[in-house]
C-alpha cells in the first residue's frame, strides 16, 4: 500500500468537539472521529454542526479521518 491509498467519503458533522475535532456520520452509516485538515485551518474555514463534508480516511484506521472539504450549501 502506498501513501496515496486514502478513502474519500461524504458525511455530515453531527457533533463539534474541542481541538477542531468533529464526530462525522458517513453516508454508509458509520460514525467516525475526524479532525480538520491543515489547509482548512490555514484558510480559517469554519465547520459547524450539520455541515456536509468530504472526509479522507486511512485504510489502516477506519475509525478516524481528516476533513478535507466542506460542501457549500
Amino acid at each position: 500500500m502506498s501513501k496515496d491509498d486514502i478513502i474519500e467519503v461524504e458525511g455530515t458533522v453531527t457533533e463539534v468537539l474541542p481541538g477542531t475535532t468533529f464526530r462525522v456520520k458517513l453516508t454508509n452509516g458509520h460514525e467516525i472521529l475526524a479532525y480538520l485538515a491543515g489547509k482548512m485551518r490555514m484558510h480559517y474555514v469554519k465547520v459547524c454542526e450539520g455541515d456536509s463534508v468530504k472526509v479522507a480516511i486511512s485504510p489502516y484506521d477506519l475509525n478516524k479521518g481528516r476533513i478535507i472539504y466542506r460542501n457549500k450549501n
